[in-house]
């Protein structure tokens, strides 16, 4: 027995299928389900083929099928189905027929393909678990990256982001560096190709919107992905070929909302509709295939296909989407009011959880900006205390010189002063002296008013030197009085930079000391109140009211996208389809009312 991962090309081996595929099923679910969809590849074997063991002899479709949804703990199950391909055409397993018993292809080994096989109408009403969300996402994504989903260029842009954030989570400009999605792909090469647009301008559109879906976990990613894809025109449409009574060749469509005629050559706007509601009878006989309207006035529509398995096809399809849309109509069952009550607790929960995980991240951040903060103002108050210290030492270096200047001009006032008394001596001295003669007379008053000059101008000098030592005296008190105001400054920064050295020690052992949060659910536990869900139910009402009003600003945001690119296209690379949803677009025709449109008066668009 093997299996085998889509996603990969490794093939494992195991002697017991249940428990290879539940431990394969289990492994890849746990590392976020990053795969397209489960193969399960059967050798000839003594297990399968029946010749040891029951397992390819008694099982039916539906075991087998149990046997997957029981692994991934997927339970609405009525939405999914094994496929598999025979002779060119799709075909599903039968739940009540046994798995040997179908039509498979004979080569080796088989493969078998679980997929979506309907679609909801609504996917944030109707898909309740988020494994169901997440399988619907990969699909619906896949389609649309293979084209086999059409959708607009900025549609594709917009989903892209949303597909970003559900993988990478919240965008970091420090993580999310350009280029780091070159290897992604996301967008289809049917408009890559249409514009004249490089990788890195690409990716500088698509990070502009995911930077701006901050704070969406991964399951709302992909709800918010669905919920837009849900939209486009051909999201959720089985096509067939068909002829009708003239010959003509018709596409038929089958769909959530009903069965649906279109040309050929545009798949996106149907010429007929028939809503479920609105259909009596459907059946087949051979390849004709027949379908009776509710109101007898309106004629019998009847087609041919090419082979008699896609009728068959065709039928189950009917049968199913017919089923499904009839139950959403109906009050839910208690299996689903108790998947959605799940659910609601389950959302609550995880709501809880991140705004704990929000309060946490946001006390840590501002543990560290405080951190950061006092760390800055421990670096300015070093830089203030060492500018105080070099202005201290230069306070000392002036106060010490002019101290000594003031010494020395006080020592020469006082040598001035001694010289200024002595010259006043001797000119009393020679004025005592008797001159006798008028020579010595004149010579005598001439040296006398030498003496006088000469004292006088001692008595200046010394004057001014008395005056320079005082003027020093005061520069010299001065000086000392800036260095005590330099010391006691000095002293009051070293006592705050202690103080802001143990506040630093403290508030950097905060982040550490935070209790830590352990995000392992067996863990964790909450009592929900009748207020709290009351509460929570009104914010869900909010929520639901604010994406209303965001439809209109996103709408916005995707016009203007268009416009931006609008002159990088290329006209002569635009295919049909391209050219259908342009024309659609510019009469303001969208899925739903040209769907409406369609099925007012379905006989007046016979072909």
């Amino acid at each position: 027995m093997q299996l085998q991962d889509c996603s990969k090309d490794t093939v494992l081996e195991q002697d017991q299928f249940s428990l290879l595929l539940g431990c394969f099923c289990h492994q890849h679910f746990q590392q976020k389900m990053q795969f397209d969809s489960i193969k399960m590849c059967s050798q000839r074997t003594a297990d399968f083929s029946g010749n040891d063991g029951d397992f390819g002899v008694k099982w039916k479709g539906k075991d087998l099928f149990d046997l997957v949804c029981r692994t991934l703990g997927l339970r609405e199950t009525w939405f999914f189905g094994l496929q598999y391909t025979i002779k060119d055409t799709v075909a599903w397993l039968k739940m009540d027929k046994k798995v040997l018993d179908h039509d498979v292809p004979t080569e080796e080994p088989k493969t078998f393909h679980f997929l979506a096989k309907f679609y909801p109408e609504n996917a944030e009403e109707e898909l309740v678990q988020e494994i169901t969300q997440h399988l619907f996402f990969l699909q619906v994504k896949k389609q649309i990256l293979d084209e086999k989903i059409f959708c607009p260029p900025e549609a594709s842009v917009l989903l892209a982001s949303y597909a970003v954030q559900a993988k990478y989570g919240d965008y970091d400009p420090n993580v999310h560096k350009r280029g780091f999605l070159a290897q992604e792909e996301l967008l289809p090469k049917r408009v890559i190709n249409l514009y004249q647009m490089t990788p890195e301008m690409w990716e500088e559109r698509i990070t502009a919107w995911y930077a701006e879906h901050r704070g969406r976990a991964r399951d709302e990613a992909e709800m918010e992905y669905l919920k837009i894809a849900q939209d486009l025109e051909m999201y959720g449409v089985n096509y067939f070929a068909i002829r009708n009574k003239k010959g003509t060749e018709l596409l038929l469509g089958v769909d959530a909302l009903g069965l649906h005629i279109y040309d050929p050559d545009n798949r996106l706007t149907p010429k007929i509709s028939f809503p479920w509601n609105e259909i009596r009878n459907i059946s087949y006989s051979d390849k004709e295939f027949t379908i009776k309207p509710l109101d007898k006035k309106i004629d019998v529509f009847k087609f041919n296909s090419s082979k008699l398995r896609v009728n068959k096809l065709i039928l189950q399809l009917c049968i199913g989407n017919h089923d499904l849309f009839m139950r959403r109509r109906k009050a839910d069952s208690l299996e689903v009011q108790q998947m959605k009550a799940q659910a609601r607790e389950e959302k609550a929960r995880k709501q809880m959880e991140r705004q704990c995980l929000a309060r946490e991240k946001q006390m840590r951040e501002e543990a560290e900006r405080t951190r950061d903060e006092l760390e800055r103002r421990l670096m300015q108050l070093k830089e203030e205390a060492t500018m105080a210290n070099e202005a201290l030492m230069r306070s000392e270096e002036t106060a010490d010189l002019l101290a000594e200047k003031a010494q020395i001009t006080e020592e020469e006032a006082k040598l001035l002063a001694q010289k200024a008394a002595e010259a006043e001596q001797e000119m009393q001295r020679i004025k005592a002296t008797a001159i006798r003669t008028e020579e010595e007379k004149r010579l005598m008053e001439q040296k006398v008013l030498e003496a006088e000059m000469l004292a006088l101008k001692m008595a200046e000098e010394s004057e001014r030197r008395a005056k320079e030592a005082d003027q020093l005296k005061q520069d010299l008190q001065e000086a000392r009085e800036s260095e005590r105001r330099a010391k006691q400054k000095l002293l009051e920064i070293t006592s705050k930079s202690s103080y802001t050295q143990s506040m630093n020690s403290s508030t950097t052992a905060l982040p550490t000391d935070l209790p830590s949060f352990n995000l392992i659910s067996e863990s964790l536990s909450f009592d929900f109140k009748d207020t709290d869900m009351k509460r929570l139910s009104m914010e869900i009402e909010k929520e639901k009211v604010e994406y209303m009003e965001k439809s209109k600003h996103l709408q916005e945001q995707l016009n203007e996208l268009k416009t931006e690119i609008e002159a990088l296209k290329l006209k002569e690379r635009e295919t049909a389809l391209d050219i259908l949803h342009n024309e659609n677009s510019s009469r303001g025709n969208s899925k739903h009312n040209t769907i409406k449109k369609v099925s007012e008066g379905p006989s007046l668009y016979l072909p």
